[in-house]
């Protein structure tokens, strides 16, 4: 699997953190920057990363800000993209498993760094279960709505 990873000047706090558990997890990382700690705009970083979902350069993306809702706006803007904020690991897990989330969102300035590994573990490790029919149902849903308002 890879994944691509983008953060902001805020995110870049934990990004190391979240880079080193992805490899560990046995994933390649995809790393769309930012490189520093010097201000950025996230809106760029999150654009790197859900471009690289859209195209298939990578199966699934974490991006980091210092609340988790900039990138997250920003990711979602695009087609194919299903971004969302988790700080919990439960949210992390089932925003795959029932709504076929492929972009973990995270904030560095709300989630303490000691749980991130879970998190992001949780999120690489789970996946959609399309064989179930509510969850099918309610993604196609949501792809008819992207269809329609995405043209």
């Amino acid at each position: 699997m890879k994944v691509a990873l983008g953060c902001d000047h805020a995110g870049f706090a934990i990004k190391d953190l979240v880079k080193k558990t992805i490899e560990d997890f046995g994933a390649e990382v995809l790393d769309f920057g930012t490189f520093s700690s010097d201000s950025v705009d996230y809106p760029d970083f999150a654009a790197k990363v859900a471009i690289a979902l859209t195209s298939g350069e990578a199966q699934k993306g974490i991006l980091i800000c210092g609340s988790g809702i900039g990138v997250c706006i920003t990711a979602n803007k695009f087609k194919g993209v299903r971004a969302s904020i988790a700080h919990d690991e439960y949210s992390a897990e089932q925003g795959v498993l029932h709504d076929n989330m492929n972009v973990l969102c995270l904030g560095a300035r709300v989630v303490k760094a000691e749980i991130v590994p879970s998190l992001v573990k949780a999120f690489l490790g789970a996946e959609f279960q399309k064989d179930e029919e509510r969850h099918a149902r309610r993604c196609s849903k949501v792809l008819d709505m992207e269809n329609k308002n995405f043209k």
